[in-house]
Order: structure tokens, then sequence, then C-alpha cells
């Protein structure tokens, strides 16, 4: 496909609450698999949005987690579809935390960040059927 494609550079964003059943360890934490599968979500309208299919998830490379995500934290997820072959998709992903509870003042407090916190990166790759 020619790097002209107009999939090429299309971003695509979700944004997901995390709820307390996701917290799996002290503090807390909450397992990288779950960002792994709000990836898996984003990728998934891309796939929709420049092929008409869900597609499906070939690969990661290069996960990098690089802060920790928390129960009560809101995390935005972002896609940008960085290369286009026939039938596949390199997507750019990251993900940010773009509020933050406070539940050592109370079981509800919550900030927006005035920075969002950079919390996993990665690049992967999508096939959708033969045109």
């Amino acid at each position: 496909m020619s790097r002209s494609s107009p999939r090429l550079g299309l971003v695509v964003t979700h944004r997901r609450y995390v709820s307390y059943p996701h917290a799996h360890y002290a503090g807390g934490l909450v397992d990288g698999a779950y960002v792994l599968a709000l990836f898996g979500d984003v990728a998934t309208e891309v796939c929709i949005r420049t092929d008409g299919d869900e597609g499906l998830f070939a690969s990661y490379a290069d996960v990098q987690f690089v802060a920790a995500v928390r129960a009560g934290d809101v995390v935005e997820v972002r896609a940008e579809v960085i290369r286009v072959g026939s039938r596949s998709r390199e997507l750019a992903l990251s993900a940010h935390v773009v509020c933050r509870g406070r539940a050592g003042q109370s079981v509800s407090a919550a900030d927006v960040l005035d920075q969002p916190l950079l919390v996993t990166t990665a690049r992967g790759t999508v096939v959708v059927p033969a045109r």
C-alpha cells in the first residue's frame, strides 16, 4: 500500500475509568494486562474505521510499562496508524492516566492531572481480511 494511504496517520482515542475490582496488588495497583486489553479495544476501532472489519491483533513489540495504573484512575489510550501494508496496519500505542483517585483523602476523591502521566507504550500490528 502506498505511504499516501488515507489510513496512515489515523488516530483513535478511548478513555476508561479503572474500577476497584481491577486492582490485584497492594496499593490498588492494576496489572499490565489491563492496559494491553485497552490497546486491543482501541485497535479494534482502528480496524473498523480503516477497513470495515474488527481485524485481529497479530503482535506487540517494544511494550514498555513506565508507571503504575491504579484503581480509581481514568486512563486514556491512543492508537495511531504508522504503517499500512496490504493486510496489516502497524500502530503506535500509548496509555496515559488523565485523572487519579485520592483514596487517602476519601474513598471518592479524585483529581484531573495537570499533565497526563504516561504509563505504557507499545507498537502493535493488526491484520484485516484481504479485500
